[in-house]
């Protein structure tokens, strides 16, 4: 049942293992809303990507931009509300960014997907509002091993850290380019499902004006 006739869009944001697939999961099943998920275990640049990050970056970050402006104009398209598994803007607010940092993605390769990551957006609609899942690094790093996805196995918690560190910053700029909520999800190795999809529902409500049955959660 969805319980507003306007047509949303929020995203569902935060560092790998956090636990985005499964609110957007539950999100979108609680409020009869379709969603859309990050293209990762059809990636076919991740594990090559971990194991030399200099070499694959620049690729790796143009599948998951285009990957993730081909998921934002079919939300655009449908007839009602849906969720997405991760945003656009953290591409390159958050991965990019953090790669070119650490000097995997630089000169010319950090100009040509900066301007196509702008031309991209230009033609993109904002999501309502964005939902950001916090998490500190160890919890990250226990839930990453527990779902076992070979790949992600030489994730480093330098890495995870500063990628941490890029999604702080990004929330507190002075010039957001949405509504943000919060939700910590630190200190628990099983995501508590119903407690931060209640908090979710919680944060819509009172930033969307969505009316939204707590007590069904």
């Amino acid at each position: 049942m969805e319980f507003s006739e306007r047509k949303y869009f929020v995203g569902i944001a935060g560092n790998i293992g956090v636990g985005k697939t499964t609110l957007t999961r539950s999100l979108a099943a609680q409020l009869g809303w379709n969603y859309y998920l990050e293209p990762v275990i059809d990636n076919p640049y991740l594990s090559d990507f971990y194991a030399d990050m200099s070499r694959w970056a620049f690729h790796l970050q143009v599948y998951f931009l285009s990957k993730r402006f081909e998921s934002q104009r079919l939300i655009e398209g449908e007839a009602g509300s849906c969720v997405q598994d991760r945003t656009i803007y953290e591409d390159v607010e958050i991965f990019a960014r953090t790669l070119n940092r650490r000097g995997h993605l630089t000169g010319r390769d950090w100009e040509n997907y900066s301007a196509l990551f702008e031309t991209m957006i230009s033609h993109l609609r904002t999501p309502d509002i964005i939902i950001y899942l916090r998490c500190d690094v160890p919890t990250l790093l226990d839930r990453i091993r527990r779902r076992g996805r070979d790949f992600e196995s030489s994730i480093s918690p330098d890495y995870l850290l500063e990628l941490n560190e890029a999604y702080e910053a990004w929330f507190r700029s002075e010039h957001p380019r949405c509504l943000i909520a919060q939700i910590d999800t630190s200190g628990k190795l099983d995501l508590d499902q119903d407690a931060v999809l209640e908090e979710c529902l919680r944060q819509l409500k009172v930033k969307l004006q969505l009316e939204i049955p707590l007590n069904d959660v």
